[in-house]
């Protein structure tokens, strides 16, 4: 005697003796899962309409951080890879860049002769948070963009990332004090040798 056979026999007055209430309950639930499975069925459709890779690939047919986005148009790919680009430079600057210097102290370019007040330390904090916020976010936009597993959106990022820090972190822009101190960038001697 199986688990449901007690509730069918308890049951089974109100209904014909052929069917059980599991097949029953089949049966009623079959008819409302008609409306389910259609939106199942559609959903389960437009996310194979999608442009979603698993492994690296190269073409212009993809998604880039919005659904749709650039799709199949050649010219939208293009300000998608420009997009980027912007994205990974805009970020190295955010990251390299000083707001607030502070009695001496290398924390940015607003310089203080004498300690500041208690409410513009909340202030430059306030600031210092928000541009933190900033750049966390624009790091994992970049991250997204590189999951869709484009070749062409990582080799933007990186360059991006590279030519951001040539002109915000290395030695190239520096002032003569700025390079003798190395605030900011790696010393040559910190380098692993081969």
């Amino acid at each position: 005697m199986g688990l449901f056979e007690g509730f069918s026999s308890s049951s089974s007055s109100s209904s014909s003796s052929s069917s059980s209430p599991l097949q029953e309950n089949r049966t009623k639930m079959e008819g409302m899962g008609n409306m389910s499975n259609s939106t199942t069925t559609t959903t389960t459709m437009s996310h194979k309409m999608g442009y979603t890779h698993m492994t690296f690939f190269w073409g212009k047919n993809s998604e880039i951080l919005f659904p749709g986005w650039p799709a199949t148009r050649t010219g939208m790919y293009v300000i998608a890879l420009f997009f980027c680009f912007f994205l990974a430079l805009l970020l190295e600057w955010i990251s390299h860049c000083r707001y607030f210097k502070l009695s001496g102290v290398d924390s940015g370019g607003l310089s203080c002769k004498s300690p500041p007040s208690r409410r513009k330390l909340v202030v430059i904090g306030l600031v210092q948070t928000a541009t933190y916020g900033l750049r966390v976010g624009i790091a994992y936009l970049l991250m997204l963009a590189v999951m869709s597993f484009n070749g062409g959106v990582l080799l933007v990022t990186v360059a991006g990332h590279a030519v951001g820090f040539f002109f915000f972190g290395s030695y190239a822009f520096k002032s003569a004090a700025e390079a003798a101190s190395g605030k900011g960038v790696l010393a040559p001697d910190a380098l692993p040798c081969c």
